[in-house]
């Protein structure tokens, strides 16, 4: 046994170095003597964080209760509604940022709607917060719905026999239960609303986060812009994901 474990481990290093290298090598060539923001740095974390802590909300409010009907439900509804949250899931970000545009541009039908009122919902934080939203709900409620679905059956019915209401049900014994997944939910889509460029880079050009400022630094002023927001990026979306992945393998 521990011979076919030493082989899987040898046969796992060309994927391991794929995976560590970039980082590794990210390490070697910061220049830690000088490390300091470009111009415009500073409002791009600003907007990062600032917008991304709404759109964050907006995820955990709306995304919520489709992640528990989907731990719940059976029948064809269910792969309906499955199928509706995994398709932005699997379409590439620049083309949801195409469709978002498509579907709330000034052109569209509830464009020109807002558009009567004074609003819109292009190149403002509005956009913004839309698309880290978009993009980050499906991995919400996809890992949200994993942990719904890991809640011991027993324990619901044990709670339905002795008068528990399908809404005391929901909170008082699914909230608590699922907790660790939903906080690794919580963390992932914050890691994937921080790290959206391409729905944002097409729907809400302005105000620039920090991804679509890296993009800005590398092309005027080269590789050696980046690596300064980089860091900062990196450090404000893996811990969280990380911390709650070893927190919810502990428990």
């Amino acid at each position: 046994m521990k011979t076919r474990h030493a082989t899987a481990l040898w046969l796992s290093l060309p994927a391991l170095l794929l995976l560590a290298v970039p980082f590794l090598t990210l390490i070697g060539v910061t220049n830690w003597q000088h490390l300091q923001l470009a111009w415009g740095d500073g409002n791009a974390i600003a907007t990062s964080l600032g917008l991304g802590v709404i759109a964050l909300l907006l995820i955990f409010v709306s995304g919520l209760p489709l992640a528990w009907w989907l731990s719940q439900a059976r029948g064809r509804m269910r792969l309906i509604v499955e199928l509706l949250v995994m398709i932005p899931l699997l379409t590439p970000p620049l083309a949801m940022g195409i469709l978002l545009v498509s579907a709330y541009g000034p052109y569209s039908l509830p464009g020109e709607l807002l558009e009567k009122f004074g609003w819109t919902l292009v190149n403002n934080p509005a956009a913004f917060i839309l698309a880290q939203w978009y993009g980050a709900l499906p991995y919400f409620v996809t890992t949200a719905r994993s942990a719904f679905a890991g809640v011991p059956k027993p324990i619901l019915e044990a709670g339905r026999t002795l008068g528990a209401s399908p809404w005391q049900r929901f909170w008082r014994l699914s909230i608590p239960l699922a907790a660790p997944g939903l906080a690794t939910a919580s963390a992932l889509a914050w890691a994937r609303a921080m790290g959206e460029f391409g729905i944002v880079m097409i729907f809400a050009w302005f105000p620039q986060g920090m991804p679509v400022q890296l993009y800005n630094n590398l092309q005027n002023n080269g590789i050696d812009a980046v690596y300064v927001l980089l860091w900062l990026l990196l450090l404000f979306t893996l811990p969280m994901p990380l911390i709650c992945f070893a927190l919810s393998r502990r428990m």
